[in-house]
């Protein structure tokens, strides 16, 4: 008799997720307010000022988030020539032998006004990643967004409201409001952490070691940050279209 292989079905990550907040026994008092259904949104946790020390609070109140990996690896080939890694390796010499760890970088968003990036660092890569994606979860906030440029003014939220700047060590980030369809002119791995967000149009200026993606991430990171601070007139969020998290 032929016997025919079993196949095994792949889970979706949608059920995934439902089967790990089935069996998610909440420890702190903002998760088992979140598992009663207390609180129903997330922005009631970030308007709160409490900090998230869950990240299945985050899975349950943002069920479509996405995440991507930020390249913070050296490129490897003749001259720096090769592509740009995910994993960054470092390597610990012991009496018995090499003991290598690997980092990486993770953001995640719903492409509807919230993001949040996380570091992780483990002695194999599968871990480090999953150990990122909880940390951004953790770090998880909410961004503005308007029509700040003067070439366009549609009011709608498809850029920022006004220019804003970060810095993380050497490295500057200058964030500038664009017009409709000028899409992200940013680099590579900011395009990933502010298509995240939600954003779909504007210009960015660089300083500094830019090579270091890490530093280039938090400055971008720290300019968001410091939109969010902004005091603002009414009349300006009108004129904007100033609109802050998801879009209602």
């Amino acid at each position: 008799m032929i016997r025919k292989k079993q196949v095994r079905k792949r889970e979706s990550p949608e059920a995934r997720r439902e089967a790990i907040l089935e069996k998610w026994v909440p420890k702190t008092e903002l998760g088992k307010k979140v598992k009663a259904g207390e609180i129903k949104t997330i922005e009631e946790v970030l308007d709160s000022g409490k900090k998230i020390l869950e990240s299945q609070i985050v899975d349950s109140l943002l069920p479509t988030l996405e995440y991507d990996l930020i390249a913070i690896g050296q490129s490897k080939g003749k001259f720096g020539g090769g592509k740009r890694s995910i994993w960054k390796q470092t390597q610990k010499k012991t009496k018995e032998g090499n003991k290598p760890k690997f980092a990486t970088v993770a953001v995640i968003g719903n492409k509807d006004g919230y993001v949040g990036i996380g570091y992780g660092k483990a002695k194999e890569t599968v871990p480090a990643r999953e150990k990122a994606i909880r940390n951004a979860k953790l770090n998880i906030m909410k961004v503005r967004r308007g029509c700040g440029s003067w070439a366009c003014g549609c009011s709608e939220p498809h850029s920022i409201p006004i220019k804003v700047s970060g810095k993380c060590s050497s490295v500057q980030v200058e964030l500038i409001p664009a017009p409709k369809g000028t899409n992200l002119t940013v680099q590579k791995e900011l395009r990933k952490i502010l298509g995240l967000a939600g954003y779909k149009d504007i210009y960015s200026k660089t300083k500094g070691q830019t090579g270091t993606a890490l530093n280039l991430v938090k400055a971008c990171i720290n300019a968001l940050n410091k939109l969010n601070k902004m005091k603002i007139t009414e009349e300006f969020i009108k004129n904007s279209g100033l609109k802050e998290g998801i879009l209602k």
